[in-house]
């Protein structure tokens, strides 16, 4: 199984869990041209698309996948918010509910974001064992067994934020938004040091902000905390992501 990054920032999000027969979309926030080439234009071989939450950078190009009869599944707010209540291939997902799609398995868990009814998900597929992917929340309220693969975002450092503020390049509200909606690099410390890594192979850092974050030093620092192998996002990038390194 491979991890194709097409996206993981502000600008918008998407990731394909991928082996060459079948795949998992995450998020459509990128425009599909991109989606379409990153499978050889084999779009057949994508079993769905699952979405997090409305925002535009998870899931503006939706109705895109619709049209191209990638059944697309969420929760039931976030189908709601985007207007999809009505369509036949919206899907709408119950938390801690195991999903079955092709040979992924997928089971929604509850998020912390300002979003209508934002969604983690724990992945499970043979090839790549159990995935955690969680993103736009800036707390977990779940631990989990069994990770082989993590992605979890880690949004900013408190401390570069702060000097943003005091230097007047980000209003205090957007201070405030970020700290009730996305994962800090302590936290996301915290979340991964509260979780069993074992078996983890790799955790990949999406979601970085463009001018609260620092990818080397939180790479640095997530992997001197791990001892694992440890990947900031960035578009374009394809991870072996299999369930053992073997």
């Amino acid at each position: 199984m491979e991890l194709k990054i097409l996206g993981s920032s502000s600008k918008g999000n998407c990731y394909l869990l991928d082996n060459g027969k079948e795949a998992l979309m995450i998020e459509c926030g990128i425009a599909f041209k991109n989606v379409q080439k990153a499978v050889d234009f084999d779009i057949t071989r994508i079993k769905a698309c699952i979405i997090s939450h409305e925002h535009g950078d998870h899931a503006k190009h939706v109705k895109r996948c619709l049209d191209a009869m990638i059944p697309c599944y969420m929760s039931d707010g976030t189908r709601n918010a985007l207007g999809l209540a009505s369509h036949p291939l919206a899907h709408a997902m119950t938390e801690n509910v195991l999903h079955k799609i092709g040979n992924f398995g997928v089971l929604p868990f509850d998020t912390e974001h300002d979003a209508a009814q934002p969604f983690g998900f724990l992945i499970a597929h043979p090839e790549c064992g159990t995935v955690l992917f969680a993103t736009d929340t800036y707390y977990l309220q779940y631990t989990f067994d069994g990770l082989n693969n993590i992605l979890i975002e880690c949004n900013y450092r408190q401390d570069i934020l702060d000097a943003n503020v005091e230097a007047g390049l980000i209003p205090a509200k957007l201070r405030a938004r970020t700290m009730k909606s996305h994962c800090s690099f302590e936290t996301c410390k915290e979340i991964l040091q509260a979780n069993d890594l074992s078996e983890v192979h790799n955790i990949v850092l999406i979601h970085l902000s463009d001018g609260n974050s620092n990818a080397v030093e939180f790479q640095q620092g997530i992997a001197d905390l791990t001892h694992k192998i440890v990947t900031v996002a960035r578009s374009g990038m394809t991870i072996n992501f299999n369930k053992s390194p073997f």
